[in-house]
């Protein structure tokens, strides 16, 4: 049958009209009618308490979803479970990894993470992912590129996307590594999305701060910002491996230089350099050596205890003004009004920071 043919035959079949579509298939029968999808049963604050001190895997996972959600019912449940965690919690390490995107994080986490975990550490790895605009979820997958120590039962991995928070850190990763403590990690690694304005909000949460840079790429100078450097504890000089040995040698000798230009820290200690090979297997055991080094010497000089008095009062502050905006924006009558609002200040009949303080008062005056 010719095309032609086959157009006046179809339009024929359908009233002499060749827009009308075919009637497609309906629908199937269930396969197992049988079959009824059952609701897992909410756990009590009592339970996920129980569950995350006895190390349960899942029952962690499930509260550190309740932590991330933005259901006012999860935060209510979420605060109580921390706060039943908070006295098993401190015990461990925090350390923040950042760095440029490819100079190799996951990699180093990974490598490093396996020869943690073989010391007799337990782990749990916080990688923070850049969202997906459209479906808000991470976009990397961290902890499938890990994949030799995503099953390793002493390393717990895991994902969370940055949900569009400042500099792509998470909103509730400080209370996320308090469970992860009570679940008995006693080393946590943080990991940013190295997209450059990170590094403040980790450095707020963590015992050491490491930043991972690559040489070879022609950034070894324009790497030494004066801001990130005055943040990082030690400075790893990633893939130095093959050809790549003698370049990193040189970064490495770049950044001791840059440091000395620099104030000391509050802590007292001179960030350290060193240059690994994840790849290799090379420098892995001299970077954790220079962990312990860094916080014997904070430890003993009474810094470590301070820094997490300061950071504490910090996250109290940051949780203070979330509560406040969140509140705000849930108000129901400036609900009704900020339409109108926004509307004058996109047509210029009003200046947005007149419109923002004429809200204000009408939130504070009720």
């Amino acid at each position: 049958m010719t095309i032609d043919h086959y157009e006046n035959h179809h339009r024929e079949a359908n009233g002499g009209s060749a827009l009308n579509v075919a009637q497609g298939v309906g629908d199937q029968p269930v396969v197992n009618p049988a079959f009824v999808r059952r609701k897992r049963p909410q756990l009590s604050v009592e339970q996920f308490v129980e569950g995350i001190l006895a190390r349960d895997i899942a029952i962690l996972s499930q509260a550190i979803t309740l932590v991330e959600s933005n259901n006012p019912a999860h935060y209510a449940t979420a605060q109580k479970i921390i706060e039943g965690c908070l006295p098993h919690a401190g015990r461990s390490v925090r350390i923040g990894i950042t760095g440029v995107p490819g100079a190799g994080k996951s990699t180093f986490i990974e490598a490093v993470g396996g020869m943690v975990a073989g010391q007799g550490h337990r782990l749990a790895v916080l990688a923070i992912d850049p969202s997906s605009e459209r479906s808000g979820g991470s976009i990397l997958g961290d902890k499938t590129r890990m994949e030799s120590i995503s099953t390793d039962p002493r390393i717990y991995i895991r994902p969370s996307p940055s949900a569009g928070s400042l500099g792509g850190v998470a909103r509730k990763t400080r209370e996320t590594v308090v469970l992860c403590e009570a679940a008995g990690y006693d080393v946590v690694f943080i990991e940013t999305v190295g997209v450059g304005q990170s590094e403040t909000a980790v450095h707020s949460m963590v015992d050491m701060f490491m930043l991972l840079q690559i040489s070879g790429a022609g950034d070894e100078l324009q790497g030494i910002k004066r801001g990130i450097m005055e943040m990082a504890d030690a400075i790893v000089i990633t893939k130095a491996e093959g050809d790549n040995i003698v370049r990193a040698e040189l970064a490495k000798r770049q950044f001791e230089n840059a440091l000395m230009l620099f104030p000391t820290p509050d802590s007292g200690w001179r960030p350290r350099v060193f240059t690994s090979s994840a790849y290799a297997g090379t420098g892995l055991a001299e970077v954790w050596a220079g962990v312990g080094e860094f916080l014997d010497f904070v430890r003993a000089g009474g810094y470590y205890a301070a820094n997490r008095n300061r950071q504490n009062q910090y996250w109290m502050r940051e949780t203070i003004d979330d509560a406040l905006r969140s509140d705000f924006y849930h108000d129901p009558e400036i609900e009704a009004l900020l339409p109108r609002y926004r509307e004058q200040v996109m047509a210029d009949r009003m200046s947005s920071f007149v419109a923002a303080h004429e809200l204000l008062d009408k939130y504070y005056k009720k």
